[in-house]
């Protein structure tokens, strides 16, 4: 069965644009054009990824991210936000929402189409993989894509996932945020280090060993402390 995507976007021309490359690509695609009629068909057929504009009528990309982000079935539902908006403070309040990634208009179709296929892959399993990685009692499990703390779910989105996957199996190594960027978030992604900023920053939030154990290389990057 092919991947579905679902597309929020209330311009048509952007929205007919995206789902034609991705067709071709070989998604299946449905297209809405304001939040509250997303959400709906969301919650009884879920999709595998949402292209979801920031500026939308009645309840915008925000909320709609907030509110998927909040209920269990969806927490972590690939998002790729889509806006004309191009400042840094944006593509911040986006992350901060639990967006995986991030495309300001104009856009090449195309690198669209290349940054949905690279988080597609991201959040698949590779059998070369190392199948579970321990941290003391926090166990990051790639087979399930699931992350334990003393035996408890931690719920976290396909970014934070891959990013506590990446630093896990470097624990001990100092790692720059350069090779973080093209590890997790890709060769092609234009974004600025504050993306890497706010994940680490919700990993910590959401598991407190990380407060101590994961340690900021000002100008430079992170360290996730030896197991003592």
């Amino acid at each position: 069965m092919p991947k579905k995507i679902y597309i929020v976007e209330d311009e048509k021309d952007i929205a007919d644009i995206v789902r034609h490359y991705l067709k071709n690509a070989g998604y299946a695609v449905e297209n809405f054009d304001d939040g509250e009629n997303a959400l709906r068909r969301i919650r009884v057929s879920a999709p595998d990824m949402l292209l979801l504009d920031l500026m939308l009528p009645g309840m915008d990309g925000l909320e709609l991210c907030r509110l998927l982000r909040s209920e269990p079935q969806t927490k972590k539902l690939p998002i790729i936000m889509l806006t004309a908006k191009g400042e840094e403070t944006d593509k911040i309040v986006g992350l901060e929402m639990g967006a995986d990634d991030y495309i300001t208009k104009p856009f090449s179709p195309k690198e669209l189409v290349a940054r949905v296929k690279a988080l597609f892959r991201r959040n698949e399993p590779d059998v070369d993989k190392v199948k579970k990685v321990q941290y003391g009692k926090l166990l990051l499990d790639t087979e399930a894509h699931a992350v334990l703390l003393n035996q408890k779910e931690v719920i976290l989105t396909a970014k934070e996932f891959a990013l506590l996957e990446y630093l896990m199996l470097r624990k001990g190594r100092l790692v720059s945020r350069d090779n973080i960027l093209d590890a997790v978030w890709g060769m092609d992604y234009y974004g600025g280090n504050r993306t890497i900023d706010v994940h680490i920053r919700h990993l910590r939030e959401k598991i407190p060993l990380l407060k101590s154990a994961l340690t900021t290389i000002k100008s430079f990057g992170y360290k996730l402390k030896e197991e003592k």
